[in-house]
């Protein structure tokens, strides 16, 4: 019996991103350097199979520093943490990696900037997540009030709402993040705002690819872990660009065949910490049961590249 037809979009960019690259390859190299157990507070990045894949390597992941023994080193995820983490670190004389992203370490350094300067922060940002805790835990208590939606600008209760500045979670959806800027604007007029825009580059990239391949395709997997922020973002925002049929998988097991019964076309995506080789087995596994023809929908070229800190660059 013959396949039916399908047609594959494939989003570029989609997947990995240069912070996710290098906090992985951190790991490898502080166990090559050092030997297993190496400690990871937090899951590095957010992916069961990553995850899984370090600590079959000998990698070990804990929620706290409490949990790690003092004379084994500890990486901090990509996520951040808070400044009492590498605090403790140090009062425990241990061997201690950021693998903090880039991106996200320069959100940490405006919002010090910004206190410096004597101003309270608004962070726009997703309540527990590891990145909104790492960045308000870089000032004072107090000193970082969280607003997740519009509504919450109403109400957020500030010190003196004309020494205000705000920064955001870098894996927002870039849609929503700007309608709670604009109330933040309007209703501080006087509210400073980052010099570069908080949302990184891969975020904003991803999400353009999925707006772009929405409106072509009857339904969209997106690829990724569901404690992944802006993984669920791109699920959101496919459904809001026209897509009616849009979920997230972490592996080809978790696609919902009944709910695809009868498609003619499907746009595959990934978060910026799923890797390429569960993409290719989501593709596979509609290769065994259509007949496909792939289309690449293209509306950025990523080069970025992060190094890794100097102490995994520099001899044993």
């Amino acid at each position: 019996m013959p396949k039916p037809p399908l047609t594959l979009y494939l989003a570029a960019p989609r997947g990995f991103c240069a912070g996710v690259d290098r906090a992985i390859k951190i790991v490898e190299l502080a166990l090559e350097r050092w030997g297993a157990p190496v400690f990871v507070r937090h899951e590095i990045v957010h992916n069961r199979f990553v995850v899984d894949g370090l600590r079959a390597k000998g990698a070990v992941f804990v929620e706290e520093l409490s949990e790690c023994p003092p004379d084994r080193p500890v990486i901090f995820s990509a996520h951040g943490v808070p400044k009492s983490v590498p605090t403790e670190a140090l009062t425990r004389n241990m061997i201690h990696v950021d693998a903090t992203c880039p991106l996200v370490t320069k959100v940490h350094n405006e919002a010090a900037r910004h206190h410096e300067n004597g101003l309270q922060m608004i962070m726009i940002g997703h309540a527990g997540h590891p990145e909104t805790i790492g960045t308000m835990g870089q000032l004072p208590e107090g000193e970082v009030l969280l607003v997740e939606t519009v509504d919450d600008v109403a109400i957020v209760a500030v010190r003196d709402p004309a020494k205000l500045a705000f920064v955001t979670q870098t894996t927002l959806s870039v849609d929503d993040t700007a309608d709670i800027v604009a109330a933040l604007k309007d209703r501080f007029p006087s509210i400073i705002g980052p010099h570069k825009e908080d949302i990184c580059y891969a975020t904003t990239n991803r999400q353009e690819a999925v707006k772009a391949m929405a409106p072509l395709c009857d339904a969209m997997l997106v690829v990724g872990a569901p404690n992944s922020s802006n993984s669920r973002r791109l699920v959101e925002v496919g459904a809001r660009a026209g897509c009616q049929y849009a979920q997230l998988v972490q592996r080809a097991a978790d696609i919902d065949w009944r709910a695809l019964e009868g498609i003619r076309s499907i746009g595959i995506t990934a978060g910026a910490s799923a890797p390429e080789v569960l993409i290719d087995e989501v593709i596979s596994a509609f290769r065994e049961r259509y007949e496909v023809t792939e289309e690449r929908v293209v509306t950025a070229e990523e080069n970025v590249e992060f190094k890794v800190p100097r102490i995994l660059r520099e001899p044993a």
